[in-house]
């Protein structure tokens, strides 16, 4: 396993068209009540992740950069393992007032389960 566990430019989705390419064809989709994970196989030899998180989902920005940074935190901690993969994180279900350990506890099984089914395949 390589020393850095940085989350680096090289390591987002950064135009449409990298989105639009998860959204056409996953080959996973992950979910939970809150949050849902789409799955691609990607070019690069790194794993990549987008956020996509409304404000009709989690009203405050607040709440919004909480959860961005949680789910960055539990993929830069995963992202060895989730390397060839390019992921969109969505939102689900509406969030007030998100719980830190709670929300944490939720994306780390989300990103868990994704894991699981990766090493199934």
């Amino acid at each position: 396993m390589p020393d850095s566990l940085a989350f680096t430019r090289q390591q987002r989705l950064l135009t449409g068209a990298q989105y639009q390419a998860v959204f056409d064809k996953p080959s996973l989709k992950i979910s939970n009540a809150a949050f849902l994970l789409l799955v691609r196989e990607n070019p690069v030899p790194e794993a990549r992740l987008g956020l996509v998180i409304g404000r009709k989902r989690a009203r405050r920005a607040v709440d919004r950069a909480r959860i961005k940074r949680r789910a960055r935190e539990q993929f830069r901690l995963r992202q060895h393992d989730l390397a060839g993969l390019d992921i969109i994180f969505l939102m689900r279900g509406n969030l007030r007032d998100p719980d830190p350990a709670l929300l944490t506890r939720q994306l780390a099984e989300l990103f868990d389960k994704l894991l699981a089914k990766r090493r199934q395949a």
